[in-house]
């Protein structure tokens, strides 16, 4: 028998409820499919219109011999912003390559007559196509104008340089090892160093050895007392010759004394002198006259003696003199 159930509490029903269907649910999925591809359609032509395809270009073509890292699609900048874009590239039946660029017109006035086009490709990172203008007051570049392209190739250095390199590192191996010149003149530097902190300091550097040093600083120090006894002796001499008791001195009053013997002996010539004059004109008084010339003869003679005893005095005192001869007058 089934159970009853009890009063107050509810019948739970067994069976599922029945799941209500979704109206016009084809067209909401239409219509969602429809928004999404609208959607999506919308992104993609926001995306070229931001990529420039709907902006007006005017053609560049650049010519070069190796087009090596270039890519359709490739950007050329211009002060490093992006001014065109490559669209094709192809081989000319010269042999060389023409890229096809597309720049647009709203940057088309950075691009002169005079502009330079380089394709440079690094050692790290991918090819760039750059622009340079130097006067923006050229003409403009026309639309289709071919220009050769400047290439830089970082890579192509390579070789050249890894053997520099390598020449390097062996001539660093040369220098460094064990039986190398650099070691050594760097012992003998070490060497000379030691030498220069010893005793002898750089004499024993200079000669090579101790003992000429030594040599060296006794003559020099004898050298030292040579002329410590020099400029005594030079300033004795210069007490005694030019002192006020110097030989320089009594030279002068010695001078002097013979000056004035020189005035008295010029005074008896000239009154033997006069008495010649008178012997000649008086003849008859000769033996007076004679008397006379006996008189001044002694006087002459006395002064003579005083003059030749001055003369010696003078030799004596003044060593430096080197004509000893007094000429008489």
């Amino acid at each position: 028998m089934p159970m009853q159930d009890k009063p107050g509490t509810p019948v739970q029903n067994s069976e599922p409820a029945a799941v209500r269907p979704v109206r016009h649910l084809e067209l909401k999925a239409a219509i969602l499919l429809i928004f999404t591809a609208l959607l999506v359609g919308a992104s993609a032509l926001y995306l070229l219109y931001a990529r420039g395809l709907f902006e007006p270009t005017q053609e560049l073509v650049l010519v070069t011999d190796d087009s090596e890292g270039v890519v359709i699609g490739m950007d050329m900048t211009f002060s490093g912003f992006p001014i065109g874009r490559v669209r094709r590239v192809e081989l000319a039946q010269t042999g060389s390559v023409h890229i096809m660029v597309d720049v647009t017109q709203k940057d088309a006035h950075w691009l002169r007559t005079s502009s330079v086009f380089t394709l440079v490709r690094g050692l790290v990172g991918g090819t760039n196509i750059r622009a340079f203008t130097g006067v923006l007051t050229d003409p403009l570049l026309p639309d289709g104008a071919q220009r050769p392209v400047l290439r830089g190739d970082a890579t192509a250095e390579l070789p050249r340089v890894l053997a520099a390199a390598k020449e390097t590192l062996e001539n660093l191996v040369a220098i460094t090892a064990q039986d190398a010149e650099l070691r050594a003149s760097l012992a003998n530097l070490r060497e000379v160093t030691a030498k220069l902190k010893g005793p002898q300091g750089a004499l024993g550097v200079m000669f090579g050895n101790d003992t000429d040093g030594q040599k060296l600083v006794l003559a020099m120090e004898r050298a030292n007392a040579l002329i410590a006894r020099l400029d005594g002796l030079v300033g004795k001499a210069d007490t005694q010759v030019f002192g006020s008791e110097g030989v320089v001195k009594e030279a002068r009053v010695t001078v002097l004394q013979l000056n004035a013997l020189l005035a008295d002996t010029r005074t008896s010539l000239k009154k033997v002198d006069a008495v010649l004059v008178e012997a000649q004109g008086i003849s008859a008084d000769v033996r007076g006259a004679t008397t006379d010339l006996g008189a001044l003869r002694a006087d002459v003679d006395a002064n003579l003696r005083k003059i030749e005893g001055m003369i010696n005095e003078l030799n004596r005192k003044w060593p430096f003199a080197r004509e000893t001869e007094v000429k008489l007058p």
